[in-house]
């Protein structure tokens, strides 16, 4: 089945849904406020004759953090415009066909509202437009885009790595990702696979930004000496013992493979560099907990492992369900994610930490 069908976020505003466990990712993109700012600041010296800004967010899903981005860059080309004749801003928000836009269409009202309580009549028109499309891929006119963003999206591939044998085999059998037990082979499956749609992904965008247009990317990345990168080896250690159990058909978890990679900064860069059509402003790494899911007002000295476990479950129920259940079934949705609370807490217990490591790079389209 094509990815981009069955790719996206749970939808809704349920409490398993991702517009309710989705702090995690608004986290990282408070963390890197900073580096949003200077960038946009800079796309606007680069360009300085335009009549509309025109601004992307790849990958936006559904919920809040849409408009977090949005807020974020108003307020900094609005205070950036102060003495300056101030232009219209259009914001594109993209996601695959099967994104729930309709919550998000829902939340642009009471957006408005509150910008205007904020600003008054005192700052330039914004037009929000929804633009559905896969990214591996054009989205827009050549010379259109000013400033791409995207958190927390391009570490999803266009699909699965696939086994170059032409013989039916697993790729990775009893596992769902890459683990540090992983055989080479299913590594540089991985990383062929990020290479040819991260190339992809800059020739198509190279296209669409005018001269001196900037983009902000932020990934889940990956240590090489770490033992656990991505919750999702977890996953597949909790699927192979349901799989012992009878719970989960052998065959299915042999055949299934996420279309996730985390890249290192290096393994960016040299993506990058090789396309050849943009210059690196920024390219640094940012950690965060696998359980930063936790409400803002938690106090950390009164969680333990067993609740760190959870708030880990909840927020990767909330990204992995909707692909896991086409594979697996909706019906063994919560005893895995009840499992997958309990095995994070032991780690966590094991380890102490469990973070993910996340790329952020800046860069912008040479002449």
């Amino acid at each position: 089945m094509a990815t981009e069908r069955v790719l996206r976020m749970k939808g809704g505003v349920g409490e398993t849904s991702y517009t309710k466990n989705s702090l995690l990712q608004r986290k990282v993109m408070m963390k890197l406020k900073t580096i949003f700012e200077e960038n946009v600041k800079q796309m606007m010296s680069n360009i300085t004759s335009e009549s509309c800004w025109r601004v992307a967010d790849l990958g936006c899903s559904s919920g809040p953090n849409a408009f977090m981005f949005v807020s974020n860059i108003l307020n900094i080309m609005d205070n950036a415009s102060l003495s300056l004749n101030r232009v219209p801003l259009q914001i594109y928000l993209n996601d695959l066909f099967g994104n729930d836009f309709n919550t998000i269409f829902k939340l642009i009202p009471e957006f408005y509202q509150s910008i205007h309580q904020e600003k008054g009549d005192n700052f330039g028109s914004c037009f929000i437009h929804a633009t559905p499309g896969n990214f591996y891929g054009r989205l827009f006119p050549d010379n259109y885009i000013h400033f791409f963003h995207s958190s927390y999206s391009l570490h999803w591939l266009s699909q699965a790595p696939k086994t170059w044998s032409n013989i039916a085999e697993p790729l990775n059998k009893g596992n769902v990702y890459i683990t540090s037990t992983s055989p080479p082979s299913v590594y540089e499956a991985y990383l062929k696979q990020f290479n040819k749609d991260f190339n992809l992904f800059l020739t198509s965008r190279s296209e669409e930004l005018i001269s001196g247009g900037i983009m902000v990317l932020t990934f889940i990345g990956r240590e090489k000496t770490k033992k656990f990168n991505n919750p999702a080896e977890v996953i597949g250690m909790v699927l192979n013992d349901m799989v012992q159990e009878g719970l989960v058909e052998e065959e299915k978890l042999d055949f299934f493979d996420l279309p996730l990679y985390g890249p290192t900064a290096e393994e960016v860069r040299q993506v990058i560099e090789a396309e050849g059509s943009f210059t690196i402003g920024t390219l640094k790494t940012m950690k965060i907990g696998w359980d930063a899911n936790l409400e803002e007002d938690v106090d950390d000295s009164i969680l333990d492992s067993k609740m760190r476990g959870e708030f880990t479950a909840k927020s990767m129920r909330a990204v992995l369900e909707p692909i896991l259940s086409v594979e697996f079934g909706k019906d063994i949705m919560d005893e895995l994610f009840l499992r997958f609370a309990k095995l994070v807490a032991q780690l966590i217990d094991e380890l102490e930490t469990l973070e993910y490591t996340n790329v952020v790079v800046s860069v912008t389209k040479d002449p």
